[in-house]
């Protein structure tokens, strides 16, 4: 039976905990936040004869304006959903059309799903990679259902994961040998890395803003981060580290957990003091408050679309991969297109959109900083 969810923020949260694929970006806590920035929340649900949950997805829409205008059209958006059994065949295809039916509906231009189903462990095509054949079955079926692979990938299409499951030692034992030497000439430098206050989150936006800007990346305006982290610290859905050398803060992170998961979303550092890399002891002394949380997988959040040194976040990638992370490749965000000649339209002009909207955020980051 598929209905709409109608209970609390509690409730919605302890139901899809135990779900495959249950992720931080389902929760009830980021529609939130979502909700104060133009997105509508429409949590769905899918139950078995017998009243248990099957399937479920928060989805978030949004308006279309046109000229300043509303256009009564919609986009339709499952971050990191539905959450499934996707080897249920049955069950996949029923909580697919569900959703398409909905968004048509709500006068939606096209629905866009993003679910985390692998398609491979490590580099395509290298000695030790393979293949998901469950990952590689959902992309093929749709694509002959319609859905096409997203031009706009939303969220990162790969990532790194640790399994905490193993003990301190062999965590040490997996990184590369510059990632425990760099952890440890950390420690001799001073480097002393402790949890974040609630009210810090203006110390962490700051420096966040310092990294954007020196690294080339947009981020959003610091009410939004501070409103998103002052939220899930005060659930206890993450927590922030900063690390610091003569009573100065030099890096800092926020790690999000949800399910037995946790995500390295934000990460951060100043100018001062690289050479004492405390962005290495900051993830180790992570990993390690993770596993007293009972976290059993660490995702690092992100990897190169193509693995080589020309993509940007190829630098990045390197340094997460120093934490002995397997690389893992999933089908990545589809489309299914509702309003074929609008979603045509939509997705001409929206990229042109957001590289505007990128240059101007990457100026406000550097009269913030500058």
């Amino acid at each position: 039976m598929f209905s709409q969810f109608r209970g609390t923020p509690e409730t919605w949260n302890k139901l899809i905990a135990p779900l495959p694929g249950a992720h931080v970006l389902q929760t009830w806590e980021w529609a939130q936040v979502k909700s104060r920035h133009g997105w509508q929340l429409l949590p769905l649900v899918w139950q078995g004869r017998n009243g248990e949950t099957l399937a479920a997805a928060m989805a978030l829409m949004r308006s279309v304006r046109l000229a300043g205008r509303e256009t009564g059209l919609r986009v339709f958006y499952v971050p990191k959903g539905p959450l499934l059994d996707w080897q249920d065949g049955g069950l996949r295809r029923q909580v697919l059309s569900d959703l398409a039916e909905q968004a048509r509906r709500k006068r939606a231009i096209f629905v866009k799903i993003d679910a985390d189903v692998p398609v491979g462990f490590g580099f395509a095509g290298q000695e030790g990679s393979a293949d998901a054949a469950l990952g590689l079955a959902v992309q093929a079926e749709l694509g002959e259902s319609g859905w096409r692979l997203s031009e706009e990938q939303i969220q990162f299409r790969n990532t790194l994961t640790l399994d905490l499951s193993k003990d301190e030692e062999m965590l040490l034992a997996q990184m590369k040998q510059k990632t425990r030497y760099n952890i440890r000439l950390a420690e001799r430098k001073g480097v002393r890395v402790r949890v974040a206050e609630v009210d810090e989150t203006g110390l962490l936006y700051r420096i966040y803003a310092e990294t954007a800007h020196r690294d080339g990346f947009v981020i959003r305006e610091g009410a939004y981060y501070e409103a998103l982290w002052r939220l899930f610290f005060k659930n206890r859905l993450a927590e922030a580290l900063i690390a610091e050398a003569e009573g100065k803060p030099l890096a800092a992170l926020v790690i999000f957990h949800f399910a037995g998961r946790a995500w390295y979303m934000h990460g951060m550092s100043t100018q001062a003091q690289r050479e004492k890399m405390p962005n290495y002891l900051l993830q180790w002394e992570a990993i390690r408050r993770l596993k007293r949380l009972g976290i059993e997988t660490y995702d690092l959040w992100g990897a190169p679309d193509e693995f080589n040194e020309s993509d940007p976040m190829w630098g990045v990638f390197r340094f997460k991969e120093g934490l002995g992370g397997q690389v893992v490749r999933h089908i990545g965000a589809w489309d299914l297109p509702l309003r074929p000649m609008l979603y045509r339209l939509y997705t001409h002009i929206l990229p042109r959109l957001l590289d505007v909207m990128r240059r101007r955020g990457i100026e406000r980051t550097r009269h913030l900083v500058g």
